[in-house]
């Protein structure tokens, strides 16, 4: 990673993982990679259902501002945060969603369609859906962030009882993204 700052900013509904993500790649960042990182959150008084950010600023640098000003990334996991945030991307910036719950994608900005609730459902459950994106987001970072310190983040911030289904959730995220990519860019 430069010694730039990187931010991402992770927006959808209570009980689809938001926070977790955010959890996890501060941890992933900070603890397995030494870079410094900076995780906020907001949501609503709602457990489910609700409005929900997440929020990782990361720089080899200080960090002196700890919000998301411009993401370089957003991941939208519905079409309600992707309205609410698409304007605060970074020109060159790269936009998440699942087809599943975001339908609206502006054609302005790179984007990437991982059907996060079909393959947290095929996995076993909808609970997986935020390992499914991180997986996902490690193949998208994977210039700045390795795969083994996401997967790493995860073991440690899931329950003992769900790890395995985690990774196997992760894992789908990073090859359906891999594939994708790759579909994209035939010579790469």
């Amino acid at each position: 990673m430069k010694d730039t700052r990187f931010e991402i900013r992770v927006a959808g509904f209570g009980g689809q993982g938001v926070v977790t993500i955010g959890r996890v790649l501060g941890v992933a960042f900070t603890i397995h990679e030494g870079i410094n990182s900076v995780n906020t959150r907001s949501y609503g008084p709602e457990s489910r259902g609700g409005a929900c950010r997440s929020e990782v600023v990361a720089s080899q640098g200080e960090i002196h501002y700890p919000s998301v000003r411009k993401a370089d990334v957003l991941v939208a996991l519905s079409q309600p945060a992707l309205d609410k945030y698409k304007a605060d991307m970074k020109e060159g910036g790269v936009l998440l969603v699942d087809p599943n719950s975001v339908k609206d994608i502006p054609k302005h900005v790179a984007c990437h369609a991982v059907p996060a609730m079909e393959i947290a459902l095929a996995v076993g459950s909808l609970k997986y859906q935020n390992s499914v994106v991180l997986g996902a987001l490690a193949a998208l970072l994977k210039s700045m962030l390795k795969k083994e310190s996401l997967k790493s983040a995860v073991t440690e911030n899931v329950p003992p009882k769900t790890i395995e289904k985690n990774l196997e959730a992760f894992e789908k995220g990073w090859e359906y993204l891999v594939a994708e990519m790759s579909n994209e860019n035939p010579a790469g």
